[in-house]
């Protein structure tokens, strides 16, 4: 597969996936399923929050491609992730437990990672434990 039919493989995963039961939409093309409910305190990280929180990042064919699962949890200043995090964690509440599915657009585009082709969709499972 080219990397223009890979692109739009994962661009169709996610139509496809967006059809699901409890898949819900944010901003520029950001989809989520609440996994779990948090405190429901209605406080919410901003751009420039010092989040913690525990996931797991795979791409459409399951390959995990990173997770803090087994060790620490991240703890990261929001505004320094990828867009897609930004635009889903400004939505999450202490405790929450998602899985955020990320077009490539608000990921790494047209950018290779390790373990990450170009044009990828990410799916994260993402769990808010702290704001600072």
């Amino acid at each position: 597969m080219n990397k223009r039919q890979y692109a739009q493989a994962n661009k169709d995963w996610l139509q496809t996936k967006v059809r699901e039961d409890g898949v819900k939409a944010l901003s520029k093309g950001i989809y989520y399923k609440v996994l779990a409910e948090g405190n429901g305190d209605g406080i919410h990280p901003s751009p420039r929050s010092i989040v913690t929180a525990h996931y797991t990042g795979r791409t459409i064919d399951g390959r995990q491609f990173d997770s803090s699962r087994g060790g620490a949890p991240l703890a990261i200043r929001l505004c320094d992730l990828i867009e897609g995090w930004i635009i889903a964690m400004q939505q999450m509440c202490i405790g929450d437990k998602w899985e955020v599915y990320i077009p490539a657009e608000m990921g790494y585009g047209k950018y290779s990672q390790p373990g990450i082709p170009a044009g990828s969709t990410l799916i994260f499972e993402i769990e808010l434990m702290g704001i600072a």
